[in-house]
């Protein structure tokens, strides 16, 4: 249903952008130049309500598809699947974890002092 919408969408946006080209301009930007939108009496052309026609239809889908992803949304944010080490992707060592047989925080501590041995000898 997602795609139908997603794709009916994409669809509107383009026949509305190529509807909006194919309108005359008046000229002077921001409609300063004679009778426009700014104006209230602008015509009511064909191409203008097809452009209203589409302009809807466009706003339509766009909340359609914000309803249908928040619904498909999950409920959890990222730190819960942390938390939860049954979840795919959970980063907590599990008791019988090679992190917790090595002394508990293998390798995500910094050396102690009796570690911190020089990797090149040092003349005496």
């Amino acid at each position: 249903m997602e795609n139908v919408v997603l794709i009916v969408h994409l669809l509107l946006a383009l026949g509305l952008i190529g509807v909006v080209l194919l309108q005359r301009s008046e000229g002077g930007g921001l409609g300063m130049g004679g009778s426009g939108a700014v104006t209230g009496r602008g015509a009511a052309t064909a191409l203008g309500k097809i452009t209203w026609g589409l302009a809807v239809a466009f706003i339509a889908t766009s909340l359609g598809l914000t309803i249908i992803a928040a619904n498909n949304a999950g409920g959890g944010s990222v730190v819960d699947q942390l938390a939860d080490p049954t979840l795919p992707g959970a980063a907590l060592p599990t008791p019988g974890d090679a992190t917790t047989e090595l002394g508990g925080d293998a390798g995500l501590l910094p050396p102690t002092a009796a570690e911190n041995v020089p990797l090149v000898p040092q003349a005496d």
